[in-house]
């Protein structure tokens, strides 16, 4: 399965709802699972992002949907990359 690495940022509605209620941030893991997309790794970070969260999704149309779906609540920003794998990048670059 394709990997995508999100980056998110929390808005103040997002802010005051985790700060509330901090399970929250499972919650919308387990909606992400529903969706198809499986997270792998998820990191609180500090800096330019709130989170970074390491998924796997069938294809961009599975992982942009679900993207569209969580930042239409408006309590959160996401950009979406998609990632290769370092040993397949390098094996592509050899052929």
């Amino acid at each position: 399965m394709p990997t995508y690495i999100m980056l998110s940022n929390l808005t103040d509605s997002g802010a005051k709802t985790v700060s509330k209620k901090p399970k929250r941030i499972q919650e919308v893991n387990s909606e992400l699972e529903k969706a198809g997309v499986k997270v792998i790794a998820q990191y609180a970070t500090l800096g330019h992002y709130d989170f970074v969260n390491v998924v796997e999704a069938d294809s961009n149309a599975a992982i942009a949907k679900a993207s569209v779906k969580l930042a239409s609540r408006g309590s959160i920003r996401i950009t979406t990359l998609a990632a290769v794998d370092i040993e397949e990048f390098i094996r592509l670059l050899a052929e």
